[in-house]
């Protein structure tokens, strides 16, 4: 299997301009009029032809998000799948308590009413009706933002129903699932793209450029970190739960209190205000209500459960297990499968700047991660501190070879309860620091000296007049408004099937193909194991090899399992 776009050197954009002077010429402008940023910057082609007619499995949280970045000269979403009718009402109309990065389809493509969006998008309940009905529906892809546990068996279905697969991260719930994932692509010549979108966004190609360059001089350690302000009663991952579902749960009493205010801000509305808040309040009802979900969740699989400690007892409905699936072993992978895995993702792609360009695997990891703040309402843990070793260049992994110990450190760490920094990656040099926030702001720190971090009533920032010589910050240049990669990774992929249908062209891929997606699946599962166990793990390479039976969690992949 050929290297993946970003394990390539440092590419050069269109015609005879690096990346960087791409950035610093003047050109994002003519870029972005002409369409797509990404197509000039990333080489990919124009949109050519049709677009690609495109099926969509879950539309919730993360699903919206895909629908929102989909840039209709790439891709024709032809049919969605959800089994709540909140989440259609969404994927539609948008979310309306953030409609810039879910806008929803009727925005996307100009539709003016609902109606007319259903006359060009077919609704199925369960993914499997829409991928019994694909073949009919005229359908080349399916995009997936299932519960994780879902995404190999949707993906590996599809696949052998002739459909190219995008999924969202993390690539499967398990090692050998995604090894299963990779076997099927391979023989099917399906297109098997995963969503680490930070592949497609600018600055980490900036970034892998500074260090190519040797702007930072040797990189020699990295901290990374996803604190979020979660609490009990407010946490992003424990959406409301229906009121016929579960009448005393506290996120849904809350979420009754705004819609009576929204109704109340109905009443009074005037003018264009009055549909506005007509949009708001039909959602906050239609989430309250979720009908459905009392029956379907059982009948699509979620299990009722009872989780116990001392005399306290946590009843948990099948449906609670749906709409907070990110919350459960059997349906999430916790904080290192849902953000641990973009930034460890994004260090290996800083790492590999070192390397000429070649992804590297990390060495071992020791974890520790603990439940201080949530109670018996989860299982996910609330924090996880890691810290991983990657070879640097001249790595040798003979024990007794001196060049055993040139290693990179790489620590991450992922809390809730509070929200202080943020989250973002620092990457440390000879000479000079990197830091990238919120995959949207870029600085370099042109001096080896240290900083500290100054406290005050606004947000922290870096104090540049630390012992030693001031430091220099050189923001990054380019445009302001810096596209995340979601877009990016939804053109290149439809590019690609365009382009390369038959999958037999090694060098048209997306840039997050299987091999690549499944390293960042090993590095976040087996960190989940480390932490469990209590222990150091070495990474043994067999794990990251798609051909080899050798899991971390010891099962070994089984495509047969899979009907036809």
């Amino acid at each position: 299997m050929s290297p993946s776009l970003d394990e390539k050197p440092a590419g050069r954009g269109r015609g005879d301009f690096s990346r960087r002077d791409f950035i610093k010429g003047g050109l994002v402008g003519g870029a972005v009029a002409a369409g797509s940023m990404g197509a000039f910057y990333f080489g990919y082609g124009a949109a050519e032809g049709h677009p690609i007619r495109v099926g969509v499995l879950g539309t919730g949280d993360e699903g919206s998000v895909l629908l929102g970045a989909i840039n209709p000269e790439y891709v024709e979403v032809k049919a969605i799948a959800d089994i709540r009718p909140y989440n259609v009402w969404r994927a539609f109309n948008g979310d309306q308590e953030a409609l810039g990065p879910r806008p929803g389809l009727m925005s996307v493509y100009g539709w003016p009413t609902e109606t007319e969006a259903r006359r060009h998008v077919k609704v199925y309940g369960a993914y499997q009706e829409l991928l019994e009905n694909a073949k009919a529906d005229g359908l080349e892809a399916i995009i997936i933002a299932l519960p994780l546990h879902l995404h190999a068996p949707a993906a590996i279905a599809a696949m052998k129903m002739g459909l190219h697969v995008l999924t969202e991260k993390l690539m499967g719930h398990s090692v050998h699932e995604c090894k299963e994932m990779c076997r099927v692509a391979a023989t099917t010549h399906k297109h098997l793209a995963t969503g680490h979108q930070r592949h497609y966004n600018i600055l980490y190609e900036e970034a892998m450029d500074a260090i190519r360059r040797g702007h930072l001089g040797a990189i020699h350690y990295i901290r990374a970190q996803w604190h979020r302000g979660n609490m009990p009663g407010s946490d992003s991952w424990q959406m409301p739960m229906p009121k016929d579902v579960k009448p005393t749960d506290s996120q849904a009493a809350a979420l009754q209190k705004t819609l009576d205010s929204w109704k109340r801000q109905l009443a009074s509305a005037r003018g264009r205000d009055i549909d506005v808040w007509a949009k708001k309040v039909a959602q906050k009802e239609m989430q309250l209500e979720d009908y459905v979900l009392k029956t379907i969740a059982k009948e699509q699989g979620y299990e009722d459960m009872k989780f116990k400690a001392g005399k306290e007892v946590y009843d948990r409905p099948a449906a609670e297990e749906l709409i907070r699936w990110r919350l459960w072993q059997r349906t999430g992978g916790g904080l290192m499968a849902e953000l641990g895995s973009h930034q460890l993702d994004a260090a290996s792609i800083f790492i590999s700047a070192m390397h000429g360009g070649v992804k590297q695997h990390p060495i071992s990891v020791m974890c520790a991660s603990n439940r201080p703040i949530f109670g018996l309402d989860r299982e996910a843990d609330d924090h996880v501190c890691c810290i991983y070793e990657f070879p640097a260049p001249g790595y040798n992994s003979d024990p007794k070879s001196f060049d055993n110990s040139k290693r990179i450190g790489v620590q991450y760490a992922s809390i809730n309860g509070n929200g202080f920094g943020g989250y973002g990656e620092i990457v440390y040099g000879t000479k000079g620091t990197l830091i990238l926030a919120r995959e949207t702001e870029k600085t370099i720190y042109r001096d080896e000296s240290a900083s500290k971090v100054k406290t005050s009533a606004g947000p922290a920032a870096l104090d540049t007049q630390a012992s030693g010589a001031a430091q220099t910050a050189e923001a990054a240049a380019g445009p302001t408004n810096v596209s995340r990669g979601y877009r990016e990774e939804i053109e290149h992929f439809a590019w690609c099937i365009r382009v390369n249908p038959n999958n037999t062209d090694p060098d048209i891929q997306p840039r997050c193909y299987p091999k690549v997606a499944m390293a960042d699946a090993v590095i976040a599962l087996t960190t989940n194991i480390a932490a469990e166990q209590g222990k150091r793990i070495d990474f043994q390479e067999s794990w990251f090899d798609p051909d080899s039976d050798e899991t971390p969690e010891g099962m070994a992949p089984d495509v047969t399992r899979y009907s036809s």
